[in-house]
């Protein structure tokens, strides 16, 4: 067995073609669903002492293929994100054969060199002059290194003397909003109890009025607030809160004001919806996922801000001169920014994806997606078995199936997902709507038409009626 494989041979690519075909084919079961403890016994799990044959890895490939759920396939719903775009993946490809890391100019010259443009690029669509950023594992990362800026900003002392000297901190997010704010919350000290939840309108919308009313209160109660999270796509009904009067309230009482954009930072790319996100250009960060709408790989995340130097204020320690030789290039090392030292390229997959497409390729498709969400709205409001359960915002729908009069459609509609799921027709998620089951369909496969979207619904229906009473 030799060290290491250097050439890609037939079986391999005639793998990656017939896996994709199968992603196309209707015919295709979304997932083959097992449980834990069957897909255990189906599996070779086993790991031998003296290793195994290159055929045998292309064996464990093939089984790893058939029980992974597609998430390329056209019947996939399940999730913010969904498909495959051969950019993306040529940029996943060329990353793993370089195999560098993004902390210094030396290592990866390329690599940060695009990583700065695409920063410059994606800050400029957000309205921001000068912007400075780097890309991140996510965004939850993102979340919590915005807030941690902002923790920095009002209390710098924190970096070099720890949490002495921080006074009671206060953090306001919507109802709808993400959940990592109170893991960063955690992370940072500032303590889960302490990020306040703004209520919101129908839409999942948070209420401007509310969340000044909150902070005249914690004021009152001696806290101190530091930091507002607007959410731009919340991830149960995709809503966005009205960044541009949010601001203003922000300004007024000194509190940083992150945009949680990780699904709706692509409405940038579309002149029809970008509106969505009127007064980003006024907040002080925004995390934005490319691997969401713009169809990217896993992970695709960009971190941008409005104004430079509060990365490297924030994150920065010293004593690094054994890998930072600014001296050499200038400030063009990433690494002083970034709370990671090793991290992966994934500026590369976005700059290969966005040469190939264009701007106009992106415009085109985010704004199919908001129309293929309006036609599934609408399929929903012509059916007398489909109730919407929360007006549409963007590219997600949150509906569920009557029941035909059961006396538990939450039940009835758990367990219809479930027998989707078990068919393998499709795969979608689901959610708690004003204490009620809701199915979420999410419009976020680059590829998805009005036919996909129309073969869902028969699915859907055909899936129900075979759960009727009578019928069961």
């Amino acid at each position: 067995m030799t060290d290491s494989i250097h050439v890609f041979d037939d079986r391999l690519l005639d793998l990656i073609n017939a896996y994709l075909e199968e992603n196309r084919n209707p015919d295709t079961p979304v997932t083959h669903f097992l449980s834990p403890q069957e897909l255990r016994s189906r599996l070779r799990l086993e790991i031998g002492r003296q290793g195994c044959r290159l055929d045998d890895l292309y064996g464990f490939i093939e089984e790893y293929l058939r029980f992974s759920v597609r998430t390329g396939h056209r019947q996939y719903f399940n999730q913010l994100w969904a498909g495959f775009t051969l950019p993306g993946f040529l940029g996943e490809v060329i990353t793993a054969l370089s195999n560098t890391s993004m902390y210094t100019h030396e290592v990866a010259p390329v690599a940060t060199v695009l990583e700065k443009e695409l920063i410059r690029k994606m800050g400029g669509l957000a309205g921001f002059e000068n912007p400075e950023g780097l890309f991140l594992t996510g965004g939850s990362h993102g979340n919590l290194q915005a807030m941690q800026i902002a923790r920095h900003r009002i209390f710098p002392q924190i970096k070099t003397q720890g949490y002495d000297s921080m006074g009671k901190l206060s953090a306001f997010v919507s109802r709808e909003a993400h959940y990592s704010f109170e893991k960063a919350a955690n992370v940072l000290g500032v303590g889960e109890e302490n990020v306040i939840k703004i209520n919101t309108d129908e839409a999942g919308r948070m209420l401007p009025e509310d969340l000044e009313e909150r902070i005249e209160a914690c004021l009152d109660s001696g806290r101190i607030p530091f930091f507002v999270g607007v959410t731009a796509g919340t991830t149960v009904k995709g809503a966005f809160d009205p960044c541009r009067r949010i601001v203003s309230i922000a300004r007024r009482h000194g509190l940083w004001l992150h945009v949680d954009g990780s699904l709706g930072g692509s409405a940038l790319l579309s002149p029809l919806h970008r509106g969505l996100l009127e007064g980003v250009e006024d907040a002080d960060s925004m995390i934005w996922n490319a691997h969401k709408l713009m169809g990217l790989p896993l992970i695709c995340s960009v971190f941008l801000l409005r104004e430079p130097g509060w990365l490297e204020g924030t994150n920065s320690v010293g004593g690094t001169d054994y890998i930072f030789h600014e001296e050499a290039y200038g400030r063009a090392d990433l690494g002083p920014l970034s709370l990671q030292c090793g991290r992966r390229v994934d500026a590369l997959k976005l700059w290969l994806s966005w040469m190939y497409y264009g701007d106009a390729g992106y415009a085109e498709r985010i704004e199919r997606l908001f129309r293929l969400t309006e036609h599934a709205e609408d399929v929903v409001q012509r059916s007398p078995q489909l109730e919407l359960m929360a007006p549409r915002s963007s590219v997600t729908l949150c509906f569920r199936h009557l029941g035909f009069s059961t006396p538990d459609p939450d039940a009835f509609n758990l367990k219809l997902r479930e027998e989707m799921a078990r068919r393998g027709c499709c795969l979608i998620n689901y959610a708690r709507v004003n204490n009620r089951v809701a199915l979420r369909l999410v419009a976020a496969h680059p590829e998805l038409s009005r036919d996909d979207v129309e073969t869902f619904f028969q699915n859907l229906l055909s899936t129900a009626e075979s759960l009727a009473p009578g019928n069961a």
